[in-house]
């Protein structure tokens, strides 16, 4: 295990803290190894139900009381990790859950890179529920540009965010690298970028992935940009609060009915969200284990005594982030449903 925070946790550090990260992980290795099987055979929901099983059934042994609060959906549509489930031994802390099993199904279906198993957790009641919203523009950067994220970067033009970034971070513009979802609505963004004289990494998903990325100093990547996931932003924003980043957020309707249903749900799609407005507290907790090779992650290696795996998990309270590199043998992973399909 290799510790990248030059932190080490002693003294008056919780040691409950400390076990529940490592649980944490044990929970996005058996959802990586149970996905992994899956890479590049082109059946995305096989591999996100594959992954959903072996997490559920490794969080039922994590000692909090845990509610998903971010998951597969409601629950008449999904009948495991449903938003509002509870979830752990019902033990210890109670706090808010936040999954994504595979997120990347589709660059899991493909074999493409940056497929991760991503989980979050929080006190309770720290975390906001998007509810009907799915869509939402966002901006996420590292500790060293945090300072430059305000709100009103959100309706600013593509080289002014640029400008204010590159300056925060002090280097050319042509250094920085932007992470980008590989979409059509970000054609006009992914033209400006590149005409400003960054970089920009494309990928078709995994916009959890780039926000990590983004907010994790010496990934490569200064800033993400564009329109994702909301429920991805939440689960990113556990990350960027744990990294000290900064996350800019707001709702972004792709449809006539997503736009009618946040109305009803009484949100307001002109409000600029924070990190702290998505998960209101720096005692959080994320994880995430490589499911195929990718920027971020290596991913799940199948060997004759069993598999090896690369996970990051973080800390917010202490500020620690762990690289875990792990071997798991056989009959564990039989144990977890990861064994060859």
């Amino acid at each position: 295990m290799t510790d990248t925070s030059g932190d080490v946790e002693g003294g008056g550090a919780e040691p409950s803290g400390r076990t529940l990260a490592l649980e944490l992980v044990r929970v996005t290795e058996a959802a990586a190894l149970a996905a992994a099987r899956w890479a590049g055979r082109g059946d995305k929901e096989a591999g996100d139900g594959a992954a959903v099983h072996a997490m559920r059934r490794m969080l039922a042994t994590a000692d909090f009381d845990g509610v998903v609060v971010i998951g597969e959906g409601a629950k008449d549509q999904a009948p495991m990790l449903y938003d509002g489930e509870a979830v752990g031994s019902g033990r210890g802390r109670r706090v808010d859950v936040a999954v994504d099993p595979v997120e990347g199904t589709s660059l899991l279906a493909r074999g493409a890179p940056d497929a991760i198993a991503v989980l979050g957790v929080a006190p309770r009641g720290s975390m906001w529920s998007p509810g009907p919203a799915f869509y939402m523009d966002k901006l996420v950067v590292g500790p060293g540009a945090r300072d430059a994220l305000h709100p009103e970067l959100l309706d600013a033009r593509v080289a002014v965010v640029l400008d204010a970034v590159a300056d925060a971070l002090r280097k050319p513009l042509r250094e920085l690298t932007v992470f980008v979802l590989d979409k059509p609505r970000h054609q006009g963004r992914i033209a400006a970028i590149r005409e400003a004289g960054a970089r920009v990494m494309l990928r078709t998903d995994g916009d959890v992935a780039g926000a990590l990325m983004a907010a994790r100093e010496g990934s490569g990547v200064d800033l993400l940009m564009g329109i994702g996931g909301t429920p991805e932003g939440v689960i990113a924003a556990c990350a960027v609060q744990a990294l000290g980043g900064a996350m800019l957020g707001r709702l972004a309707p792709q449809t006539p009915e997503e736009a009618e249903a946040i109305r009803a749900a009484g949100l307001d799609v002109s409000r600029v969200l924070t990190a702290d407005d998505l998960v209101a507290s720096d005692d959080v907790f994320f994880a995430a284990t490589g499911i195929t090779d990718g920027a971020l992650l290596r991913g799940v290696r199948y060997t004759a005594a069993g598999a090896t795996t690369e996970s990051l998990v973080m800390r917010g309270r202490s500020g620690t982030v762990r690289t875990v590199a792990a071997e798991h043998r056989a009959h564990k992973l039989r144990e977890i449903g990861a064994a060859e399909v």
